[in-house]
């Protein structure tokens, strides 16, 4: 019965042997490579996917790290401007303090000068503040853009010189500076719907800031209350003087006794002369810093109690108003903050999401990597053990 034989050299042997130990050193080797690495793709052609993968995730990453640190930039000025804000505001309550204090009738012309002098130096104080700037030398209430001080005091008062409005933020940022003309210069004249004043050479009858009784009924004319002194008796009439029509003839004055028409009604003080007017407009919008101005020159340039009953009433009107328009632009700083935290929080869970998928994709999952390696290197011994057996096999070692 023949068979087959099959001859293998001893070379043959050789050769296949140090190709797979060479092919399993290698495996052991890269193996060993992404361990120390921590990661499987070291390269693109290790696995080009998944280095496409990482690669976006790392650039997704970085443009989320530049958004973080534009965005911290813009919070460091809203924090600045709302806590600017709050100073202001202290400042000028404790300008409105003074305002009340002048009214005291005890006091005499060089204690309201002396008070005056005070609420001058508070009001030159909120104007720094007005003009106040970030870390990065950029005014805190330029709007839209202004130059270095958005805000002049010149001669004629203050003058704002920026952009009225306010920038839009984004889906990853806030605006970083507020709207310095409705910060500081929006506040509404008189009692925010009409504003009362003395006509030329009026210095004898005065009046609170007035008051709104029926919305309704205001017409929002120009009216002028003249009063007539004849016989001893004292009477005033109502003009429209935006439609020319006579609103109230002959109505006796009593002081202390409110005049009322056309929805509105003020309180008149003192003894009016022969001709004294009164006029009543609509209110308009001033700045803050001229309501303080004109709060000063009122306490400070007063001739009468009167007078300065009159001035600290309306100042205090209007200063509130000014508060107000204050305490709304801090709300608003306030509410950038509160946005900011909130795309810092979803920006620091994008970042951990992106991180996860870089991971996915280029990372190692230590346990299989050292399970696998330790695989490959007992693989390794037992084919060089088996080598070094078959190396040591010859013809010479079976001829006697």
């Amino acid at each position: 019965m023949s068979g087959n034989t099959t001859r293998l050299g001893s070379a043959n042997t050789y050769d296949n042997a140090v190709r797979q130990l060479t092919a399993r050193q290698s495996q052991m080797s890269s193996l060993q490579e992404q361990l120390t690495a921590g990661k499987k793709v070291l390269r693109p052609s290790d696995d080009p996917s998944g280095a496409a993968q990482a690669e976006r995730a790392i650039t997704r990453m970085a443009r989320v790290t530049t958004d973080q640190r534009a965005l911290e930039v813009q919070r460091n000025a809203v924090g600045t401007a709302e806590s600017t804000l709050g100073d202001a505001i202290t400042a000028v309550q404790t300008f409105r303090a003074l305002a009340v204090q002048a009214g005291n009738t005890s006091l005499t012309g060089t204690d309201r000068a002396s008070i005056a002098q005070q609420m001058t130096t508070l009001r030159d104080q909120i104007l720094g503040y007005a003009n106040e700037k970030d870390s990065n030398g950029q005014p805190l209430f330029g709007g839209l853009g202004s130059t270095a001080a958005p805000f002049s005091d010149t001669s004629g008062g203050v003058t704002f010189n920026g952009i009225a409005g306010q920038t839009a933020g984004g889906a990853v940022s806030v605006p970083a500076t507020l709207d310095g003309a409705a910060t500081w210069m929006n506040v509404p004249t008189g009692n925010g719907v009409f504003a009362i004043t003395q006509a030329s050479g009026t210095s004898t009858v005065y009046t609170d800031a007035g008051k709104v009784t029926d919305p309704s009924a205001v017409t929002g004319a120009n009216y002028n209350i003249v009063f007539t002194v004849s016989g001893g008796a004292t009477t005033y009439n109502v003009l429209n003087t935006t439609a020319g029509t006579t609103v109230q003839s002959a109505q006796p004055y009593r002081q202390g006794q409110a005049i009322a028409f056309d929805g509105i009604s003020l309180t008149p003080s003192g003894t009016p002369a022969n001709g004294a007017t009164l006029q009543v407009k609509p209110s308009t919008r001033s700045g803050l810093f001229g309501v303080l101005d004109a709060a000063i020159a009122g306490i400070r340039d007063a001739t009468s109690t009167g007078a300065v009953a009159q001035n600290v009433s309306q100042a205090l009107v209007q200063i509130d108003s000014g508060l107000s328009r204050l305490q709304s632009s801090r709300g608003t700083a306030g509410d950038l903050l509160n946005r900011v935290d909130d795309i810092s929080g979803r920006q620091a869970d994008r970042s951990i999401q992106l991180e996860a998928d870089r991971s996915r994709a280029e990372d190692i999952d230590m346990v299989k990597g050292v399970s696998d390696f330790q695989t490959q290197q007992t693989a390794y011994s037992a084919a060089l053990g088996s080598y070094a057996q078959i190396q040591k096999q010859s013809l010479f070692n079976f001829i006697s």
